[in-house]
């Protein structure tokens, strides 16, 4: 067999990414299709530094669409690409200072109701009761 490049399960110890992702990001077209060796995918070192790139931005918490619109961004050039990179990037620090709020919410009201229980002052279940309103 003619030399290949990188092959799925070397890109999967290079990048840290379960070869089940790649195949799959393969199949969404976020990561593109290699060429093919006999049964052997054969990826290039591009193949690799995208799919860190996908798997830092999804550890950051980006949907597949916005890594997407950041991948297409990342190939276009000028001040205007960087400005909307920034835009999408603000725009999901504010949903995850969102989220965060609310998770928050949610520790206040869980903490709240596993006290209640450890007081064991109240009839019954105060987490289920609390659940139940």
């Amino acid at each position: 067999m003619a030399k290949c490049g990188i092959l799925i399960g070397e890109l999967s110890r290079r990048t840290g990414c379960n070869i089940e992702t790649i195949r799959y990001y393969e199949r969404i077209g976020v990561l593109p299709t290699p060429e093919r060796k006999g049964r052997y995918r054969c990826y290039r070192v591009e193949d690799a530094r995208r799919l860190v790139f996908l798997r830092r931005a999804r550890g950051l918490g980006f949907s597949l669409d916005e890594v997407r619109a950041l991948l297409r961004l990342a190939v276009a050039d000028g001040r205007s690409a960087c400005r909307q990179v920034r835009q999408l990037a603000s725009d999901h620090l504010t949903e995850v200072r969102t989220k965060i709020s609310a998770l928050k919410a949610m520790e206040l009201a869980l903490a709240d109701a596993v006290q209640r229980c450890d007081d064991g002052e109240r009839p019954g279940c105060p987490l289920i009761d609390a659940l139940s309103l």
